[in-house]
């Protein structure tokens, strides 16, 4: 026994084995268990709110509440753009608790066929969603129904389909692309909201779960100073006459002269109604530039419109290259007399008296070469180069419309700035903005560019454009009892290689009451087929339009004042200086027609004077009651009468006999007459155009 005891006892009597090791463990299991402790606190108490929002933006999410984009109105508050509310229907089978009630709404307000509504809501699926967005009502129908997801969407609807699509421009992605959708996206677009939806284990939201914190604040209104009346009117002329006249598009425009306010605005290209060429497509304008040459030389004293010019034999040399006229006369005429008829070579004759910067600034005035300040994106400013860029034939170019571009709008505020009493007005489309509550924010009132011409001198211009639509080219624009001042034009249509052969623009602009005017009209075509002078092609287009817009219900113009034009006593106008005019009604040929006169006359010059001389082969067309509604409205008073034959007979004989019958005379090349286009014996409207066919090597 104590042997035993004492083996028991270490030998050097120091006690337990390496107490240290224990001791060391110890202190490492309670270091390791205060730093879980501490950092267990520093988790749960010091970054408590970090982590917890760590953790809540896995299983939430904030997201953005779209906005009510504000309303765009017509003059008279017409809604032309709204934000209407639609529904996206998602459905869980598993937990409809009413499946009958939901299926019946499918079939019966949905109008979703039996075979898709039992698949949607068989239980073996987990999860369905409703093709197509969805009215209220629907929502209204199912509202507590479980089982059933509601998707709020907003979407832009246009009440009047695309009849102001260009203008209004579109809503992509949530943003104003174009137009005045554009152009006020900060007012128009609102202030997004906010809300809390709810995310499962993979991220996505979960149906239902979703909390509004912030709600959207709607978007402003914008009043347009469009007319819907008058938008609609200007579509339907415009589309009668693109398909009448196998045009590839058009333009019309309707503005106020006061005060630049644009109450119709339609193009259409390549089928596109929502077209914006009015204001981004520049077109050599051709004779429709005429009264800004003459209106040029009588605010400088040049010349008046009794003053005369020698057209000679109808051909002019210019720096190495001949302008022609169609027109049937010869020796001097009056400038005024010139603009009547058209004459390229009167118009351009007279216009030599005037300096190159004189002429530059008086079409850089008038709007020309630069842009009018419209308040939609797109505007271009076309193009009219300065001075010292000039050939020598871009004098006699620009005095009758080439060698220049410009833009329909540029056109139609032109001449409001000459119906207007010579005041350049800013073009206005829109009238005011308002808030989400209606309240107004800013009202644009008229604005005066500038003072282009004395109010003498535009009148003087006015009465000249009345004789043009009286006894010059534009009979087709007459209008009853009211007085119309306007101007046809015929140009070249030109591509990025030249001027396309037997392609042209064919015009008109024109105001009325020619007194008090209140309407300017402008209408452009290109390139028709058959028919393609502006008198005879855009002209009745303009006189359907205000025709229309007299009659129309709803209409922005005074009807006092135009009852006290109607009645006042026509003011007696000039007489043509030469007898020879007494019955003009010939539109001239549609381009400057220029013919080098020499060998490299005018070779490498600017496009704009090529020659042209193959200009007229197609010659043209007979414009009858094929013409369309809108050209058909136009002729309705026109009287038709036999066209007579003429052939054998010399030129000059022709056309008087044509004259006296009040048609007018379209012919190409030298000697007497072999017969005309349609031949003779056809019934024609007085007004229509007659091409005469001649015989080869015969003098006229």
């Amino acid at each position: 026994m104590t042997r035993s005891r004492r083996a028991r006892t270490p030998s050097d009597g120091s006690g337990p084995r390496h107490p240290w090791r224990r001791r060391l463990l110890l202190l490492v299991w309670l270091a390791a268990a205060s730093l879980i402790c501490l950092r267990a606190a520093q988790i749960q108490v010091v970054q408590a709110a970090h982590w917890g929002s760590i953790a809540e933006a896995q299983h939430r999410t904030d997201v953005d509440v779209a906005a009510p984009r504000g309303t765009i109105l017509d003059r008279d508050g017409t809604p032309l753009a709204v934000s209407r509310e639609r529904f996206r229907l998602s459905l869980a089978p598993r937990e409809l608790t009413d499946a009958a009630a939901v299926q019946s709404v499918l079939r019966e307000d949905l109008g979703l066929s039996a075979t898709k509504v039992a698949s949607l809501t068989s239980p073996s699926r987990v999860w369905s969603v409703v093709p197509d967005l969805h009215p209220p009502a629907v929502r209204e129908r199912l509202a507590g129904a479980r089982g059933v997801y509601v998707d709020r969407r907003l979407e832009r609807f246009h009440p009047h389909g695309d009849l102001a699509g260009g203008v209004l421009g579109v809503v992509m992605e949530g943003e104003g692309r174009g137009g005045i959708e554009e152009a006020f996206e900060d007012l128009l677009g609102g202030v997004p909201g906010r809300e809390i939806v709810a995310r499962d284990h993979l991220g996505q939201p979960i149906p239902g779960e979703r909390l509004l914190v912030e709600p959207p604040k709607a978007g402003g209104e914008v009043v347009l100073t469009l007319d819907m009346d008058l938008q609609e009117i200007a579509r339907l002329a415009l589309e009668e006459a693109i398909e009448e006249s196998g045009a590839r598009g058009g333009d019309v425009l309707m503005t106020d002269p006061e005060t630049g306010e644009i109450l119709a605005l339609v193009s259409i290209r390549g089928g596109r109604t929502a077209a914006l060429s009015a204001i981004n497509t520049p077109y050599e304008p051709g004779s429709t530039l005429k009264p800004f040459t003459v209106a040029a030389l009588l605010e400088h004293d040049l010349a008046s419109l009794h003053d005369t010019v020698d057209v000679g034999d109808g051909a002019w040399e210019v720096a190495g290259r001949t302008l022609h006229d169609d027109i049937q006369v010869e020796g001097r005429i009056s400038i005024g007399d010139a603009l009547r008829v058209s004459s390229n070579i009167g118009i351009a004759k007279a216009a030599q008296v005037m300096r190159p910067g004189v002429q530059y600034e008086m079409l850089r005035d008038f709007g020309f070469g630069v842009r009018t300040g419209i308040e939609i994106p797109g505007e271009v400013a076309g193009t009219l180069r300065r001075p010292e860029q000039w050939t020598a034939q871009s004098a006699a170019s620009l005095a009758i419309g080439y060698e220049i571009s410009v833009t329909p709008l540029q056109v139609a505020m032109a001449y409001g700035a000459l119906a207007n009493g010579g005041r350049l007005m800013l073009p206005r489309l829109v009238r005011e903005l308002r808030g989400p509550d209606g309240a107004v924010l800013e009202r644009f009132e008229p604005r005066v560019v500038r003072r282009v011409v004395d109010t003498r001198v535009a009148r003087l211009v006015s009465r000249a454009l009345v004789d043009v639509v009286e006894d010059g080219t534009g009979t087709s624009a007459r209008l009853g009892g009211f007085r119309v001042a306007g101007k046809s034009g015929t140009s070249r249509a030109h591509s990025g290689r030249g001027y396309e052969r037997g392609a042209y623009h064919s015009s008109f602009v024109g105001f009325f009451p020619a007194d008090e005017p209140q309407l300017v009209v402008f209408v452009q075509l290109d390139r028709p087929r058959g028919a393609y002078y502006g008198g005879a092609v855009a002209a009745p287009v303009t006189r359907a339009t205000m025709e229309a817009a007299l009659a129309a219900r709803a209409t922005p113009l005074d009807r006092r004042a135009l009852l006290r034009a109607l009645s006042r006593e026509p003011v007696e106008r000039r007489r043509p200086v030469a007898a020879s005019f007494a019955a003009q009604h010939i539109d001239p040929p549609a381009p400057p027609i220029f013919h080098s006169s020499g060998p490299g006359g005018g070779e490498g010059r600017t496009s704009t004077l090529e020659a042209t001389a193959a200009a007229g082969r197609a010659g043209p067309s007979l414009v009858t009651d094929r013409a369309g509604a809108a050209g058909a409205r136009a002729a309705s008073s026109a009287t038709a009468v036999t066209l007579p034959d003429v052939a054998g007979l010399p030129s000059r004989v022709a056309v008087r006999r044509l004259h006296a019958l009040g048609l007018r005379v379209s012919s190409e090349g030298d000697g007497d007459i072999a017969g005309t286009v349609p031949s003779a014996g056809a019934r024609v409207l007085a007004g229509d155009t007659i091409r005469l066919r001649r015989k080869r090597g015969t003098d006229g």
